[in-house]
């Protein structure tokens, strides 16, 4: 006989994921601080350390029966925020091309439209899919590794190589799993006038 696991969301707020998110949020300044003044170091220890702590928060959030609606505002919009800092920080260091910078942040206009439409319509934001997972994974890989590509030799040239490939696959993914969202907005908006 299989044993079926349950998940409980909580209303709780002062939970180990919530707090490790919490964290998470509070490096977010930090972290485009230290790339402003070129301290890549900490800035990529920051990062890493922000890494882990998604890796963790999300792992006991399950495992703990902590999955709360907090923490599902909370870890999207941490991974956001930190991707919008590294963008301005590596454009403003000019790392990345203003033109790259400009398409993720598109992206990230389009699907706030998106929310904004579902709101209008009674539906909660859509959850996070394996799609825009694996885009968010490829770009959390690209942007430490553009950051260790700035300088010469043999490890910011591999840093550069590698980074460029997650940077390319990281942002078809972000585009692509934007793509499937406003196909499904579109869906349950048209479901939605039919039902009227």
């Amino acid at each position: 006989m299989e044993v079926q696991e349950t998940r409980v969301q909580t209303d709780r707020v002062l939970t180990i994921p919530n707090i490790l998110s919490m964290a998470r949020l509070v490096g977010v300044p930090l972290f485009l601080w230290l790339i402003l003044q070129k301290h890549d170091g900490w800035a990529l220890l920051v990062l890493a350390l922000s890494g882990v702590s998604d890796y963790l928060d999300g792992k006991l959030a399950r495992r703990w029966n902590q999955i709360s609606s907090l923490g599902r505002l909370l870890d999207p919009a941490a991974d956001r925020l930190y991707i919008l800092s590294t963008l301005v920080g590596l454009t403003w260091r000019e790392i990345l091309p203003l033109w790259l910078t400009l398409a993720l942040l598109a992206r990230e206009a389009m699907l706030l439209v998106m929310v904004w439409i579902l709101r209008r319509h009674g539906y909660p934001p859509p959850q996070v899919n394996f799609l825009g997972k694996a885009a968010t994974f490829n770009l959390m890989y690209a942007f430490p590794l553009l950051l260790l590509s700035d300088g010469h030799g043999w490890l910011p040239s591999l840093a550069a190589i590698f980074g460029w490939a997650f940077a390319g696959w990281g942002t078809t993914l972000y585009w692509w799993a934007g793509i499937l969202y406003v196909v499904q907005v579109r869906r349950l908006v048209k479901a939605d006038a039919t039902a009227d």
